[in-house]
């Protein structure tokens, strides 16, 4: 079952939604919007619960829908990346952030 912790503010232009949905094989940790600011905080939060129960199921990172990552943002994707997730990405942008995550060229995801 998917679990969604959306902090957008109305207020603001910044926002965050993350969701991750679990499977038996593998769980997908998609992340939309912006990740600055206390965002990151809530990155590295869904992050933290989420690792322990991993056990041996595969880590894949959803990018599609983030448009901006700051460098605290980038460790925590850095960090994700040592578990040997896969990345998805759809644009230069989303790209950048795997191949900088991970330290190579990811070869799955739409280029």
């Amino acid at each position: 079952m998917p679990v969604a912790i959306d902090t957008s503010h109305a207020n603001e232009r910044e926002n965050l939604k993350i969701t991750i949905q679990g499977e038996a094989y593998a769980v997908t940790l998609k992340i939309e919007g912006k990740v600055v600011g206390a965002f990151v905080q809530e990155f590295r939060r869904a992050w933290d619960e989420l690792a322990p129960s991993l056990k041996s199921r595969k880590v894949i990172v959803d990018l599609r829908g983030t448009t901006f990552l700051n460098a605290e943002g980038k460790q925590v994707l850095a960090e994700i990346a040592k578990t040997g997730a896969e990345f998805l990405f759809a644009s230069p942008l989303t790209r950048y952030y795997a191949e900088e995550a991970t330290g190579r060229i990811p070869t799955n995801g739409n280029s």
